[in-house]
């Protein structure tokens, strides 16, 4: 009875295969004859082709057991095959009017087996030796772009196949069409890194084909001439690049996994014209841009958003393997080298660097690396002035590059799980913060504006008290002359440039964290480190200034000793004081944060009240 019962099943298997593989006949004959006569309901039929094709491989994805539908899916495109290289090929006519429709259909088949994969490539493949280049990448991209959005964009594989094969057969205009099909692919490469994160197989081979197509587009940008050429070798450049982040943060369980991939984008860095000197320090990817964006109307820029990320961590994956930077034709030693030597070149990389510690989706693995890249490449010491082997006229364009590192490097050390990295990463902020101490001693009129405004902007307190600890360690260097023992008089030597330009911005620096740009009190902890910084700074410069009788700060003019009195330090003993006595906070914690605090601001409030009584009559 079980085998009666198995066989009437097959018999209506086969029955209703044969029902539908009548109708894809019906329906494909239909279509061409109405193509080739013209008729208006041409449109219609060609739909109603796609629209069951849409049904055949919906049920085939939805119901991956279901070997019936399997089955069903190979033989209508072994069908669709069949008709297409008969003998009876249809006219160009007709070609041209299912290659509207068929590719992006036969794709979707691209999930339901390796078999359907083959076939659905070889259909695609067919179109793509038959039918106008230019058109078929029209074609391709909108069948991309409408899979992107789909509930699978594995299906895009065939596509993707397919619009690497076509840029080999264009005979011209091969920068316009590229602009046309990379913000596409790259897409489909976004949603790929997420949809498919637990699909590695799919996942890889989508980048592998994109992969290829860069390839081959690099191939034919040499047989251009130099124009064009360099055009699209660029926009191939920012392509990989963009990759290069997409495969970055797609793969951030297994590091090892990530590096064939990874080693196949550094393999294309050389021909795109990119070098890992010119990547860290944006010169290439700047370049690049240049070229590509000839076009001031041209929105292809929005495509790359990650570019900088990308170039960055090209670097940091040369660093991390020997083999990677192999592939790229490049020495790590060397790089590290040149910018260990190149304080302008060590300013841009370490600006570079913000864009993988600011990331919130590549791994700490990665920012583990990055860290001791930056520490390598800062080893050694370090002179505070703006030349290099060619004079620079403003300094000051590095200045926010630097601060927003620093700001990178503290999110690392709030947030990162590993006690040695965070460790790490307070011995990078502070090699970084010394950077923009070393800026500071340049002469640009506007440098610190630009620091003024960097750290009104800060989040993070230890950045903050990082900064004033180097003004404070570089005031007790400086010998600071008499300027007058009259501390009323604002007349005469002001000193050095560079001792100029500490003294006036001492009372600033320091209201910046006790009278915050923003209005109110500092508040804790949060402003902990920062507000303990400051009056370590501003006590150090009270007792410097009184006991060598100077006033090059301007510290003890009166106005100014009652202004921080009243302004600063009397409020800011009222929120300690009530913050110490909220029984809502742990007392252990909150006495070893405020302790200190406590004691220096009390000695600041003792030396002002000592000044204002020495000197009654001083403005």
């Amino acid at each position: 009875k079980q085998a009666t019962r198995d066989r009437l099943s097959d018999a209506m298997a086969e029955k209703e295969l044969s029902a539908v593989v009548l109708r894809l006949r019906h329906s494909l004959s239909s279509c061409c004859k109405s193509i080739e006569g013209g008729e208006e309901e041409t449109s219609g039929l060609l739909e109603e082709l796609a629209s069951f094709l849409d049904s055949i491989s919906e049920a085939a994805t939805s119901e991956p057991e279901n070997e019936e539908a399997r089955k069903n899916a190979v033989e209508l495109l072994l069908e669709i095959q069949s008709f297409l290289v008969s003998s009876s090929t249809p006219n160009q006519a007709v070609v041209d009017a299912l290659s509207f429709e068929l590719p992006k259909a036969v794709s979707k088949f691209a999930g339901v087996s390796d078999r359907c994969l083959e076939i659905a490539d070889s259909i695609i493949d067919w179109f793509v030796g038959r039918c106008n280049p230019r058109d078929m990448i029209c074609i391709l991209s909108e069948a991309l772009d409408s899979l992107s959005t789909s509930s699978d964009p594995g299906y895009a594989a065939p596509l993707l196949t397919g619009l690497s094969k076509v840029f080999v057969s264009i005979k011209r205009h091969h920068f316009k069409q590229a602009k046309l099909a990379v913000p596409v692919v790259l897409n489909v490469l976004k949603v790929v890194s997420v949809e498919l994160a637990d699909r590695d197989a799919e996942r890889v081979l989508l980048f592998n084909i994109a992969l290829a197509m860069a390839d081959s587009i690099c191939v034919v940008s040499t047989k251009l001439d130099r124009g064009e050429s360099e055009e699209l070798q660029s926009l191939m450049g920012l392509f990989i690049l963009q990759i290069m982040a997409l495969v970055s943060a797609s793969i951030p369980s297994e590091q090892s996994g990530c590096t064939p991939l990874v080693s196949e984008i550094c393999k294309l860095l050389p021909r795109c014209g990119l070098t890992y000197l010119g990547l860290i320090t944006e010169s290439d990817v700047d370049a690049k841009i240049s070229i590509v964006t000839k076009d001031k109307e041209d929105d292809i820029m929005t495509s790359f958003p990650d570019m900088r990320l990308g170039a960055s961590l090209s670097v940091i994956w040369g660093d991390i393997s020997n083999e990677i930077a192999e592939q790229a034709g490049e020495n790590m030693s060397a790089l590290k080298d040149k910018l260990q030597h190149n304080q302008v070149q060590r300013w841009e990389a370490i600006g570079m660097l913000k864009h993988i510690f600011s990331s919130v989706i590549l791994p700490w693995d990665i920012k583990r690396h990055t860290v001791e890249f930056l520490l390598g490449i800062t080893n050694g010491s370090f002179t505070p002035n703006c030349h290099n082997d060619e004079p620079i006229t403003d300094c000051s364009i590095y200045m926010p590059s630097l601060f927003a590192t620093a700001q990178a490097i503290t999110k690392v050390i709030m947030h990162s799980p590993d006690s040695t990295l965070r460790k790490n990463s307070f011995e990078a902020l502070k090699r970084v913060s010394f950077f923009i101490f070393e800026l500071l001693h340049s002469k640009s009129t506007h440098m610190w504006a630009i620091m003024f405004d960097s750290l009104s902007a800060c989040c993070y307190s230890i950045q903050t008290a990082i900064l004033l600890d180097l003004v404070r360690g570089e005031l007790r260097k400086e010998t600071l002359p008499k300027k007058s023992t009259n501390r009323g008089d604002e007349a005469g030597n002001h000193g050095s440039p560079t001792e100029s330009a500490w003294t006036e911005r001492i009372l600033e620096l320091v209201e910046l964290v006790l009278r915050p740009p923003h209005g109110g009190q500092p508040s804790f902890p949060e402003h902990g480190e920062a507000v303990l910084a400051a009056l370590n700074l501003y006590r150090f410069v009270l007792m410097k200034e009184s006991a060598g009788k100077t006033n090059k700060t301007g510290v003890l003019f009166r106005k100014n000793l009652l202004r921080v009195c009243n302004e600063w330090l009397v409020p800011l003993r009222t929120i300690v004081s009530s913050t110490m006595a909220d029984p809502e906070n742990d007392p252990d914690e909150v006495a070893g944060m405020l302790n200190p605090i406590e004691l220096v601001l009390y000695h600041c409030i003792e030396l002002v009240e000592q000044n204002l009584s020495a000197n009654p009559d001083s403005p």
